[in-house]
């Protein structure tokens, strides 16, 4: 294992010395400097947290107008992104399940991963329900459950439906026999706006949400936030082309590369203050290899 590692590591490093435009430093801000020519394009496979919130085409149009990679994206679950990168259907990976993205980079479908950002997850709900808001997730599907109340979950095997069952797990529930659970197969999106009409409870990154009440899809309020464990990381992954090398594996660095440089990692803070006063997004770039 530490030598499949060690030759993950290596390849990485040799990939990044390859694009003299990021490697030995991050890149600059040439926000305002013309496009470039074009390099060819990479498939993105990523969660629907990343598009419904509308970060990606806030960021992507910048990356390819300064790389000249154009990107094809594919929005699913984290669980399904995972797949896609380790049967080669995808160049790079932008996910949220952290233990997971780890253990796919030390099982070497992955060549590197790198820390990208990360918001948090919150239980949203009709106004004047049952459940006062608070902030202690675990008591609140207690609530929840207690009460029978509904609640739907995505059910797709994404990041955030990892977090809904880990979080179900600690608080002592077997959510499958609750008669009011709904398990809908659905990205963020459409699970907000289903528990929209139902007037249920869901766990939803904080992105989704607001982007969802802004537009007036949704009107579903905030019932429990601020948990420590509702924090919800995001990490880019390079898929290893030395499983897959049909991978286009110059391509996926130089995105990865670009979203942890100091001017995407700006941008990323940015991102929602002009219409939350706050970012939806906190930057937190740092390597991750696996050691």
């Amino acid at each position: 294992m530490k030598k499949t590692l060690c030759l993950a590591a290596a390849a990485a490093l040799l990939l990044v010395s390859a694009f003299p435009l990021f490697a030995g430093g991050i890149r600059q801000n040439t926000r305002d400097s013309a496009s470039v020519p074009v390099m060819g394009r990479i498939t993105l496979s990523t969660t629907t947290s990343t598009q419904d919130s509308g970060l990606l085409d806030y960021l992507l149009p910048v990356f390819t107008r300064e790389t000249g990679w154009e990107v094809d994206v594919v929005a699913v679950g984290s669980g399904a992104a995972l797949r896609m990168g380790r049967d080669g259907d995808a160049d790079v990976l932008l996910v949220h399940a952290r233990p997971d993205e780890i253990r796919f980079v030390e099982d070497s479908y992955g060549s590197v991963r790198f820390d990208v950002m990360y918001n948090d997850f919150l239980v949203a709900g009709p106004a004047l329900s049952a459940i006062a808001h608070n902030s202690d997730v675990i008591q609140t599907l207690r609530g929840i459950a207690a009460a029978n109340l509904p609640f739907v979950s995505r059910g797709d095997d994404s990041g955030t439906h990892r977090m809904e069952l880990l979080l179900w797990q600690e608080a002592g529930i077997n959510q499958s026999g609750m008669r009011s659970y709904s398990s809908v197969g659905q990205g963020m999106g459409a699970t907000l706006q289903m528990a929209n009409e139902m007037r249920a409870f869901t766990l939803t990154d904080r992105a989704t949400w607001l982007t969802l009440r802004r537009d007036g899809r949704i009107d579903l309020g905030a019932v429990c936030e601020g948990d420590s464990r509702l924090l919800n990381y995001y990490g880019v992954i390079v898929v290893n082309p030395a499983r897959h090398p049909r991978i286009n594996a110059s391509g996926a660095m130089a995105f990865a590369q670009w979203m942890i440089s100091d001017s995407t990692q700006r941008l990323i803070g940015q991102y929602g203050i002009a219409e939350y006063g706050a970012p939806l997004f906190t930057p937190n770039a740092a390597v991750n290899l696996p050691q």
